[in-house]
């Protein structure tokens, strides 16, 4: 009887422990649901009515921090520059102003230069951050990146600097000689050799001035305004002439040879410029009596047929670590040969900005003491090309052949109409 009791007590005591136990989960389950958990902090709900719109179309990249520094709300942009990383702002200087303006409301805005997420060394990431509380346990983080701002006000401070610089000698140059001139004027010998520099350097100073306004013509023009069906033959015979009487002098032959009815859709001006800029160089630096070649023909591409006219020399040649800048503005493999055969650095500049705002591309071939070889690759007028196509000729048929093989630099001069010999060093 004894032991029944106890069995009944024991039962008793052990119901009502899993009873109060059982209690005590419930009590603890409602709190945990009840409590905010990270989840619930990354959702909509924590932030004001009608700031999840306003930051969806901000440009600024947006991280709303609570007061426990976790992220409540990131752009895509802001996990694109790499500032929100597991829920956390991974920028140290901004975490910091974060929590200074939770602690007093006071906005604050500063700008900083952060190291860009798998970029090389020398390449970072300009941003303007700006903090302000957001209600009462919020904070609204704004970034806006300036990096591209940066770089076109580097390269517009840059081009005034050069521009200054070059403008500065030729007309330094003539204040000098204006007054030589003065000062020999009971010299008539002298007065003429000091007049005639001055002639070389009001030349040098007005091709300076037509290019840069050449250049920023180029930058600026729409091209669709002016667009037309130009004829690459025609882009040849223009460039040959502008560049006809410095080949005589120094006895360089131009030879020419390109494909039949070849049209490009673009500003007639600026294309004729830009060939015209390349032929020139080429004349210019290249000994006397050497060759240089022009070359246009149809090559197959992705997306359509391209216009590829070439133009090679028997020059100087161009070392490796030159022909990644030589499209620079102002920039001058040899300065001193530049200055004396009237080059402004602006050239090449001017072709690259035609290829680019005509959908196409300028590339270089050089070695030194060989020559080089500028090639510009446009796409073909396709209406202008059908025209041109004899009666009953399907326009796809051509676009439908086997691409013939690119040639060579060295053959290059295999398609002119006359052999021109391999590149060699004249005395």
């Amino acid at each position: 009887m004894d032991v029944n009791a106890a069995v009944a007590a024991a039962s008793a005591i052990a119901g009502l422990l899993t009873g109060v136990i059982a209690v005590l989960a419930f009590r603890w389950s409602e709190r945990e649901q009840a409590r905010p958990t990270r989840t619930a902090l990354h959702t909509d709900a924590v932030l004001p009515p009608g700031v999840d719109t306003v930051l969806s179309v901000l440009r600024s990249s947006a991280v709303v921090l609570d007061e426990g520094d976790i992220v409540v709300k990131a752009s895509s942009a802001a996990y694109a520059l790499g500032l929100v990383r597991g829920g956390r702002l991974a920028v140290d200087q901004m975490l910091q102003m974060a929590r200074e303006t939770r602690r007093d409301g006071e906005i604050r805005q500063v700008e900083l230069d952060l190291p860009r997420r798998g970029a090389g060394r020398g390449e970072g990431l300009a941003v303007s951050a700006r903090v302000a509380p957001l209600g009462s346990r919020l904070v609204l983080l704004l970034v806006e990146d300036l990096t591209e701002a940066r770089r076109i006000e580097a390269v517009r401070r840059d081009f005034v600097a050069n521009v200054s610089h070059e403008l500065k000698t030729p007309v330094g140059a003539l204040s000098l000689l204006s007054e030589a001139v003065m000062d020999a004027s009971d010299d008539p010998e002298a007065v003429v050799r000091f007049a005639g520099r001055m002639q070389i350097e009001a030349t040098r100073l007005t091709s300076l001035v037509q290019e840069i306004i050449d250049l920023s013509r180029v930058q600026d023009d729409d091209l669709l305004d002016d667009a037309e069906p130009v004829a690459v033959d025609d882009l040849v015979a223009e460039a040959v002439d502008r560049c006809r009487h410095q080949a005589n002098t120094k006895q360089i032959t131009m030879a020419t040879g390109t494909t039949p009815d070849l049209f490009i859709w673009g500003n007639r001006g600026q294309l004729a410029a830009a060939l015209g800029n390349l032929v020139e160089n080429a004349v210019n630096y290249s000994p006397a009596r050497t060759r240089v070649g022009i070359a246009g023909r149809r090559i197959a591409a992705t997306g359509g047929d391209l216009i590829e006219i070439s133009v090679t020399d028997q020059g100087i040649g161009i070392s490796e670590k030159d022909r990644d800048r030589v499209f620079e503005r102002f920039y001058r493999v040899d300065p001193a040969r530049s200055r004396a055969t009237g080059g402004t650095g602006l050239g090449l500049s001017i072709v690259k900005h035609v290829a680019a705002t005509h959908g196409g591309e300028v590339t270089v071939w050089s070695a030194e003491g060989q020559g080089s070889t500028f090639t510009l690759r446009l796409p073909e007028a396709g209406i202008a090309r059908d025209r041109a196509l004899p009666p009953g000729t399907d326009p796809d048929a051509e676009a439908d052949a086997e691409p013939a093989d690119e040639p060579s630099d060295d053959q290059l001069f295999q398609t002119l109409p006359e052999h021109i010999p391999a590149p060699e060093v004249l005395p």
